[in-house]
């Protein structure tokens, strides 16, 4: 019998504050300049915030109200920064795809981020509704500047995610790391109804890397909210079950750490045929890029940003996997619209119909479980301890 722990998730978090989460995460120098990055359809709606006159734009919403005009209102003097400038680029359409260099400021000046913006700030805070991690932090290693990436954000991850304490975070977050690093493998066990499934994935005793929030060293970019230990795969085999947005379920086949091929298994036939087109046509699309296991205990927030970090779920992702210190970059797909980085997230919330029955790892010669049913068996849950 596999102990296990039940998770309980706090029912208060500290109140927000944009001053802690800036000095948590990256304890700036002085006189570091701030910029503030959204995506718009049409970025020149950033002209004078009118694109605040749309009601569904609550992301870019969020960036103005609690961090444009935070700093403005008197953080960034409380912490000896400059700048607080907010521009906008056009919404890429899928996660971490390559960023346009056109950006465009408040007064509607058309700027280049390569030209004006990368060289010229010291600490960048991109608030959009698609991922940027991927191109922003190769951005950070050829610029020279930190930041963090806040994508999906919404009142939930404000008042939960982002009011933790980071040092606390990123503490356990090592704790998981060191007990999950240099990993042989790691086996998955799906259940989707009366039907079971495997995925086998080569890990090949790597370091294991972890997202835990604080971005305080050299050029970097901090996902947040945070929490996760990951790896890179080095290959992988077997099938497991993947939820398409619109709610159809198929089958993925997986070789050579790539999926090769999808079975319809509940709803649109239309949707895995499309699916099976795309792996086909540009194969780098189904390679298995990351494997990631949540760290925090945090509430359902309904964006994967967070839900990915809640101890006891688990992703896999496909596609681009250099900002992760994979090798899959944007060149090496047959079209640079394919070029995105993808997460698979298995949560109760989110699978319903899939269960995840159990996780194991092969590690310094032994078998250690690490999760049952979305939740951390007694390996897992000793190493927090």
């Amino acid at each position: 019998m596999i102990a296990k722990t039940k998770l309980i998730v706090p029912e208060t978090f500290p109140p927000f504050s944009l001053s802690r989460l800036l000095k948590t995460v990256f304890n700036p120098n002085a006189g570091e300049r701030v910029a503030i990055l959204i995506d718009l359809d049409d970025p020149h709606k950033v002209k004078d915030f009118g694109f605040l006159e749309n009601p569904d734009l609550t992301i870019q919403r969020h960036a103005y109200e609690v961090f444009y005009q935070g700093l403005k209102n008197g953080i960034l003097k409380e912490l000896g920064l400059t700048g607080g400038e907010m521009f906008a680029y056009k919404m890429t359409g899928g996660s971490n795809l390559d960023l346009p260099d056109l950006a465009v400021a408040v007064d509607g000046t058309e700027l280049s981020f390569e030209r004006d913006i990368y060289p010229n700030y010291k600490l960048i805070l991109c608030i959009s509704t698609f991922s940027a991690t991927a191109p922003l932090t190769a951005f950070a290693k050829q610029y020279g500047f930190r930041g963090a990436t806040l994508h999906g954000l919404n009142q939930i991850i404000l008042n939960s995610g982002l009011a933790v304490d980071y040092d606390q975070v990123s503490k356990n977050a090592e704790k998981l790391r060191l007990g999950m690093t240099r990993a042989d493998w790691v086996e998955i066990d799906f259940t989707y109804g009366k039907d079971e499934f495997g995925l086998h994935l080569d890990l090949g005793q790597q370091e294991a890397q972890k997202s835990h929030g604080l971005c305080r060293g050299g050029p970097d970019v901090a996902n947040l909210p945070a929490g996760e230990i990951y790896y890179v795969p080095t290959g992988g085999s077997g099938r497991f079950p993947l939820t398409f947005e619109d709610g159809t379920i198929g089958l993925m086949t997986v070789k050579g750490g790539r999926i090769v091929d999808s079975k319809l298994l509940k709803g649109n036939q239309k949707t895995i045929d499309e699916h099976k087109r795309k792996i086909q046509s540009d194969p780098a699309t189904g390679e298995l890029g990351e494997l990631g296991f949540g760290t925090q205990l945090l509430p359902v927030s309904g964006r994967d940003i967070q839900d990915e970090k809640v101890l006891g779920t688990l992703h896999v992702a496909t596609g681009r996997s250099d900002h992760l210190g994979g090798h899959l970059t944007p060149d090496k797909f047959k079209s640079k619209k394919n070029a995105t980085h993808d997460d698979i997230l298995f949560a109760p919330h989110k699978t319903p119909e899939i269960n995840v029955a159990q996780v194991r790892m092969r590690r310094n010669g032994k078998t250690e479980v690490l999760i049952e049913n979305f939740q951390p068996a007694g390996y897992m849950a000793d190493l927090l301890a």
